[in-house]
């Protein structure tokens, strides 16, 4: 999986399943673009991903998830549930404004 933090005015952590990222998916009028520029950040293991996300829950950050390992990840930190993702050809995301 890769990790990417941006910071502004309220921290946005970018996670995706590493095999993801620079693909887009498209559905009807939807569309989901993991781009590099917003999701390669630091490739982490699950266990580094679900401390880095309780870490940045305190902090009051948002989440864009986009992958299974990524969502199962989320799962085990426990800010979503399998019912809190959509999916896109076949691909889990979600957003998650805390």
């Amino acid at each position: 999986m890769f990790i990417k933090i941006h910071r502004s005015y309220r921290t946005v952590v970018a996670l995706a399943d590493s095999e993801l990222v620079g693909k887009k998916f498209e559905e009807g009028k939807y569309q989901l673009d993991v781009t590099e520029n917003f999701y390669k950040g630091d490739k982490v293991t699950e266990e580094q991903a679900i401390q880095i996300i309780k870490r940045q829950v305190i902090e009051d950050a948002t989440f864009n998830i986009v992958g299974q390992k990524a969502i199962q990840a989320a799962e085990k930190a426990g800010i979503i549930q399998k019912e809190e993702t959509s999916s896109l050809q076949g691909i889990p995301f979600t957003l998650i404004l805390i």
